[in-house]
């Protein structure tokens, strides 16, 4: 199985932007948590960063034929891109829409997902245990 965790804008910033809604975990921190419990549990995975909408497009499309599953955080472009969900909605693999802080509970443009109603599932508020948990849904819908 290959899962691919795809991370939107500001995501390298972890650990330093805005702690209190973030946390103080690295972004590196988290992938690194997500290798070891990935390698454990048998599972391949592939972890990338991008500021770009187009880059994370890109991914989306290359994903393709490649990856079981795929896992975003698409961060703020979550809010604005129709792009983002065309391509999750066109390459057809089963995707999970992750956030760290709880967005419901923020600035209500927030609230909205334009990918939400193309993906399976959605983890929010968690912090860096969504990408843990995002990793056992993952993991459970391929079974």
């Amino acid at each position: 199985m290959k899962i691919l965790f795809l991370n939107g804008p500001n995501l390298n910033l972890l650990g330093l932007r805005e702690p209190a809604v973030y946390g103080r975990v690295t972004l590196a921190e988290i992938e690194a948590q997500i290798r070891s419990k990935a390698n454990e549990l048998g599972v391949n995975v592939d972890f990338r960063q991008t500021n770009a909408e187009s880059e994370l497009v890109d991914w989306i499309q290359q994903a393709r034929e490649v990856f079981d599953v795929i896992v975003i955080n698409a961060a703020a472009y979550t809010h604005t891109s129709v792009a983002i969900r065309d391509a999750i909605s066109g390459v057809g693999i089963p995707t999970i829409e992750i956030h760290l802080s709880n967005v419901y509970s923020r600035e209500e443009f927030r609230h909205h997902s334009w990918i939400a109603p193309v993906c399976k599932g959605q983890i929010t508020g968690f912090g860096a245990n969504s990408y843990l948990l995002a990793l056992q849904a993952a993991i459970s819908i391929q079974l």
